[in-house]
């Protein structure tokens, strides 16, 4: 009777255990409620902002943004972006170029360094502005080829309507940048450094080409972010500034600048990746006084 009795003790044990198991094994392999969220965005990130999942015959494009203290816009810009662009199936990465030192910000030669970090592994870049959101399908962030691309034409954009304007997003494939060497190092503050490049441009015998069957209008075709009441823009213009940025530069570009990249950080934001440059540009005041007023 003992032996019975242990008998069947020992298979009720082994019952238990055995349940115990399978238990501990289910509960490990079955997701939480925010292990689901975590998949979810997890393959969301995989399904659409990764470019190993394109044709590698895609060419693929670097988003320059300069940045300095916007933020808040950025918030709206890399999901609104990633949104516009998965549409056209355009393989693309983010990269925000923060202007990290103490001197006026310089958008021209973020745009340099971002260049000059990403050249390697991307077929073209836009040099694109945070504070404003393409609304219109067929702004079409395709390569190009012939030559570079204006996505936000003077006809189209909510404030600059003259013929020579290329500000705001403009696409370039590497080998053209190089051929004019990049951008001005010149323009501290505010303004200018396009109209200049746009200069460079001609001097080179390239075209601009704008986008095509556009049939919205300055209201509806982006969606313009800056507040001028909220950040002012620094105009000023200190020493001979006014007199040498009116004129082509053939000293500093690509060739010249002087920066360092003081951290580089890894940002999610609404499952988008995003690359944050921080930089710092150096000023030779022999030359360029005005990086300080």
């Amino acid at each position: 009777m003992v032996k019975y009795t242990q008998v069947v003790l020992l298979r009720l044990f082994a019952i238990c255990l055995f349940t115990v198991i399978v238990v501990i094994l289910l509960s490990g392999g079955l997701p939480t409620g925010s292990d689901t969220c975590q998949c979810e965005e997890h393959e969301r990130f995989h399904k659409t902002f990764r470019l190993e999942q394109y044709d590698q015959n895609r060419k693929k494009l670097a988003l320059l943004v300069p940045f300095r203290d916007r933020f808040d816009e950025l918030l709206q810009f890399a999901p609104h972006m990633a949104t516009f662009l998965e549409k056209q199936g355009v393989p693309f990465h983010i990269f925000v170029v923060n202007q990290n030192d103490r001197y006026r910000f310089n958008r021209a030669s973020l745009i340099n360094a971002g260049f000059l970090e990403v050249r390697d592994r991307f077929d073209y870049f836009a040099m694109h502005d945070v504070d404003l959101l393409p609304l219109n399908d067929n702004l079409r962030y395709e390569y190009p080829d012939k030559g570079p691309l204006h996505i936000s034409g003077p006809e189209y954009h909510p404030k600059y309507h003259y013929s020579n304007f290329i500000g705001g997003i403009l696409l370039l494939k590497m080998e053209h940048y190089v051929q004019l060497n990049g951008m001005s190092n010149r323009y501290w503050g505010w303004g200018l450094e396009d109209d200049e490049f746009f200069v460079r441009i001609q001097d080179a015998g390239l075209k601009v080409y704008r986008s095509k069957n556009i049939t919205t209008g300055t209201d509806n075709t982006f969606l313009n972010l800056h507040d001028r009441l909220k950040r002012k823009r620094d105009t000023t213009k200190c020493f001979n500034q006014y007199e040498s940025t009116r004129k082509r530069d053939r000293n500093t570009g690509l060739k010249t600048l002087n920066y360092s990249i003081a951290g580089r950080r890894e940002l999610t934001i609404d499952g988008v990746p995003v690359t944050v440059l921080n930089v710092d540009l150096f000023c030779d005041k022999a030359d360029t006084p005005w990086c300080e007023c």
